[in-house]
């Protein structure tokens, strides 16, 4: 009787511990065919998301040799020098009728890869030649009057009778740029993200150049190319409002500034690195659901 009791604990207990091993299996059989959730993605890091930003900046350059052609001169400018011109702080910079009076910057982002946007960019900076300066002169100008400003192999710029020189409507640097993007911080409502790039583009001025007397030119019109390097931090409050500040080095080359308000040949040319810092808001989206 005893053997009968010791056989049959031991065969019930091989049937409910088989029981509990297929019901282990089956669990894991089913969990291997759930779908797992998509999760809320961290802002700036998914394929899909977009961001748009408005910002100001000031910029920096270096000196640049600017050479002037036309019908009765052909001459160069060596080592001029130039600044920004920021607009004096103000109701002018959240009014939306005037915006473009200050040096802004636009930016609108996508997001092709995880982590990786292609960002279309506007930088309206302002390039305004120092005026009080004296500057080599290498050249030849037909016209005795103005000729007869440069002593020495130099000419003095400063009574603006020679020339005044800006890009101040301004000097726009649009550009299409593609953007790493690295978290740092990721908490609840706060999120600080890092990228760096580079960009390409296309000058677009609108130069107020006046040379030896004549009428101004002052006119938007293709001059030339840029390029850059940037790098930004990005504060996201609440998974979209965001508050950028970015910085930025580049060189610029245009070799057809216009210098009168006709067709003639007139013409300038110049190229110079340029430096630059900007910050402002912007706000994040997701063009895709996420549960």
């Amino acid at each position: 009787m005893k053997k009968l009791f010791v056989v049959g604990l031991m065969m019930s207990n091989f049937v409910f511990g088989q029981k509990e091993k297929d019901t282990v299996l089956v669990e894991r059989s089913l969990e291997s065919f759930t779908t797992p959730k998509k999760q809320k993605p961290e802002p700036l890091s998914k394929k899909g998301q977009m961001f748009v930003f408005f910002g100001w900046n000031r910029a920096a350059y270096s000196k640049s040799d600017i050479r002037f052609t036309g019908s009765d001169y052909n001459f160069q400018l060596n080592n001029v020098s130039a600044q920004d011109r920021p607009t004096k702080f103000g109701i002018v910079y959240i009014n939306p009728a005037w915006f473009t009076v200050v040096q802004y910057n636009f930016r609108a982002g996508y997001f092709i890869k995880d982590n990786l946007a292609l960002v279309l960019g506007i930088d309206h900076m302002k390039y305004v030649m120092d005026q009080n300066q004296t500057v080599n002169f290498k050249g030849h100008i037909s016209d005795p009057k103005y000729a007869g400003m440069v002593e020495n192999g130099q000419v003095n710029l400063a009574d603006e009778q020679f020339l005044t020189f800006e890009h101040t409507d301004g000097l726009n640097y649009e550009n299409l740029g593609l953007e790493k993007y690295q978290s740092l911080i990721n908490k609840k409502n706060v999120d600080l993200v890092w990228s760096y790039g580079a960009g390409i583009g296309f000058m677009f001025p609108k130069s107020n150049v006046k040379l030896f007397g004549n009428e101004r030119s002052d006119r938007f019109h293709v001059a030339g190319m840029g390029t850059d390097v940037r790098a930004s931090l990005n504060l996201v409050l609440w998974n979209h409002w965001m508050v950028r500040l970015e910085g930025k080095a580049g060189y610029i080359n245009m070799w057809d500034i216009k210098t009168t308000l006709n067709n003639k040949p007139d013409k300038a040319q110049q190229d110079f690195v340029f430096g630059q810092v900007l910050a402002g808001i912007g706000y994040t989206f997701n063009t895709k659901k996420y549960k």
